[in-house]
Parts: C-alpha cells; sequence; structure tokens
C-alpha cells in the first residue's frame, strides 16, 4: 500500500506521538494520552523532555478544501512517507483538548486518530499553541464534538529579530528593518524587490523555540536565528549526494546537535518572514536560506492573520517552489555533520587539514 501513487501527500503537520504525554497526577496516573471518552479533567499531562514532532504527511481528497479536519474524516489519509501512522490509514479529528499550562497560559490541542487496515488506533496531538516538552499541563477542557479545523502551522514564520539580511548592494541590514521596495540579493536572479514583511510574537518553547547557529559555524557573520522550520539551502558537489539533486534544502530544526547548533527557549521573540515576487534564496548572515514560499500548497497552511495579510497585499501571488529537494530527517542530519566538517576544514591550517 505504501507505493500507491495516490498515498502522495498533499500537506504536513507536526504532531506528538500520544505516547509521549503521561499523566503524573490525576486518576489516570501513568497512563498516555488516550482517546476523548477515556479522559479525565484535572489529570496533569507531562510531555517527556525530550520528546520531538514528527512530521503527518496527509493525503486529502475530502471536499472541504485544503488543511481542513473533520470528525468523519472524510477524504483524509496518512500518506507516504509520514513519520507518524501507517500509510493508507484513516485519519480523523477526535477532539479539541484544552490545557493550563505552568505559568497559567492556555494551551490548546488537537487530538487526532487514525485507524489502519487492520483495524488498529494510533493517537496523536497537534498543538494550536506553543508546548514546552518536559513541563506539566493540566486538562480543563474536552471538547468531543469540534467540527472542523484548520491545521495552520503557527511556527511558519522565519528569522529571529536582528538577522541580517543582504540587500543588492552587498550591504546588511536588520530584518525588522526591511521595507516593501527595497532590493535584496537573492542566488538564481540577480536583485529582487521585497513585496512584503510579515511579523509575528511567538512565546518561545517546544517547536517554537528559535534555532541558534553562532556567529562562524557555517561561515555565518553574526548569530543566525531562525525558525524550525525555516530551510537553509545546501549545494552538493561530487558524486556522494543526499538527495537526487545538487541542491538542498535542510529544515532549522534538523542542523540541531545541542552543542554547536542549539535550541533557545524561553520568554517570546519576534519572527519574521520575507515575501518577493518569487520563491527565492536570499542570504541572512551570508547564509543561503529560502523566502516564504506563497502557494496554493503552502497559504492555507500559515496561521489565519499572517495568511489574511498575504492575501490582502498581495492577492493572486503564487509562487512555483524552489528546485531544490527539501532533505529527510536523516538525510539533513548527515548534511549538518558535512557542513559542520567543511567549515571546519576551511579554518584549520593546511599541515591540520591533511590529518583529518
Amino acid at each position: 500500500m505504501t507505493d500507491t501513487p495516490d498515498l502522495e501527500p498533499d500537506y504536513a503537520c507536526q504532531v506528538f506521538p500520544a505516547s509521549q504525554f503521561r499523566v503524573v497526577s490525576g486518576a489516570n496516573l501513568g497512563d498516555p494520552l488516550r482517546g476523548a471518552d477515556e479522559l479525565c479533567l484535572d489529570d496533569v499531562y507531562r510531555l517527556a523532555p525530550d520528546a520531538e514532532p514528527f512530521h503527518l504527511l496527509v493525503r486529502d481528497t475530502g471536499t472541504l478544501g485544503g488543511r481542513v479536519l473533520s470528525q468523519n474524516g472524510v477524504g483524509q489519509r496518512v500518506a507516504r512517507r509520514s513519520e507518524i501512522g501507517c500509510a493508507g490509514a484513516g485519519l480523523r479529528l477526535s477532539a479539541r483538548l484544552t490545557f493550563l499550562g505552568p505559568s497559567g497560559h492556555k494551551v490548546d490541542l488537537l487530538l487526532l486518530e487514525t485507524t489502519d487496515q487492520h483495524g488498529r488506533t494510533t493517537h496523536a496531538a497537534l498543538p494550536l499553541d506553543p508546548l514546552e516538552p518536559g513541563q506539566t499541563h493540566t486538562l480543563i477542557g474536552v471538547d468531543s464534538a469540534p467540527g472542523t479545523v484548520r491545521l495552520a502551522d503557527i511556527t511558519a514564520l522565519a528569522f529571529g529579530q536582528g538577522t541580517q539580511i543582504a540587500l543588492a548592494d552587498g550591504s546588511q541590514r536588520p530584518v525588522e528593518a526591511l521595507r516593501p521596495g527595497d532590493r535584496l540579493l537573492t542566488r538564481d536572479n540577480g536583485p529582487q524587490p521585497l513585496r512584503c514583511v510579515l511579523q509575528r510574537t511567538v512565546r518561545t518553547v517546544g517547536a517554537h523555540a528559535p534555532v541558534v547557529i553562532p556567529a562562524g559555524t557555517l561561515g555565518n557573520v553574526g548569530d543566525l536565528i531562525l525558525g524550525q522550520q525555516q530551510r537553509v539551502f545546501v549545494y552538493q558537489r561530487g558524486d556522494d549526494r543526499l538527495t537526487e539533486t545538487a541542491e538542498m534544502l535542510v529544515k532549522a530544526q534538523y542542523l540541531v546537535d545541542g552543542e554547536r547548533i542549539f535550541l533557545r527557549p524561553g520568554g517570546f521573540a519576534e519572527f519574521y518572514a520575507l515575501v518577493l515576487d518569487h520563491h527565492e534564496v536570499i542570504y541572512a548572515e551570508c547564509i543561503p536560506v529560502e523566502s516564504l514560499e506563497v502557494s496554493a500548497r503552502t497559504l492555507p497552511a500559515l496561521p489565519e492573520d499572517i495568511a489574511h495579510e498575504v492575501g490582502t497585499e498581495l492577492p493572486g501571488l503564487t509562487h512555483r517552489p524552489h528546485i531544490g529537494i527539501e532533505a529527510d530527517r536523516a538525510a539533513a542530519r548527515m548534511a549538518r555533520e558535512r557542513l559542520l566538517q567543511d567549515r571546519k576544514r576551511r579554518t584549520l591550517p593546511a599541515d591540520h587539514q591533511k590529518k583529518l
């Protein structure tokens, strides 16, 4: 079934397996997150400290429109190459859960349910608000009839405040100081005008914690602060390519090793995304990265306020995706080691390089 052509993904979203949640206080002590009819209000759940979101790939042949999940699950199935669920399994929205976080803030989760051809059921949680691994959250609400929900990706914005972006004349400017009409340097099409700057304040926990690439790690001039979903452009030389093409896009979250490249959780941060006439490779702290792709595939994935802003400011704008192939988790981590090793070679004296 996994080779069936009609299981190619239409979109992806980040979810946590239900097994990564455990009740640490309450009626269901020790249990993982289960179906809505088995949940008890006031149970306290902890998301595992090492919890890492998985990409759920979805094949959508329904009539509700892209990235809209319903309780009846008509038309939604787990797609090929999904990191969670069995390809071909049915997918439905089971419930909308509301938790009270450790600082008194509310966190909403969508409880998703997949059922494969053998009747086996798997649950996963899709956060609609920032969720911090290792912290406790108290269940205060269960909506077992949520209707239909649009699966927006609230982690979509790319650059942290202060990130220096290359202009067409080679000068650098902080991302927050850019304005529509500024001409940016692009890898493939030379100087191109900036059409729109999108900004959002996010609570930097879990999947919203920024990726920090310290100055010099990859040849970047200053600290490069990226959203976890932002993709870095890598050109592969030689025959030992990690993807089918020489051009590869690597999500920043896959570059994290906890030592040289790390996450910086805690507090709030301003994030920005840049929209041009085309989906381009631009330069942030001298590192090639992508601009925001605006298309029928990606626009529904943006938070509603951001999607509305793009639609209002740039009605009808549609990008063709950049030619680069996105690396999967394994290939991206191999790319990280190659990038770091290549940087080490370029900074060591020649006699030391021979020993590597």
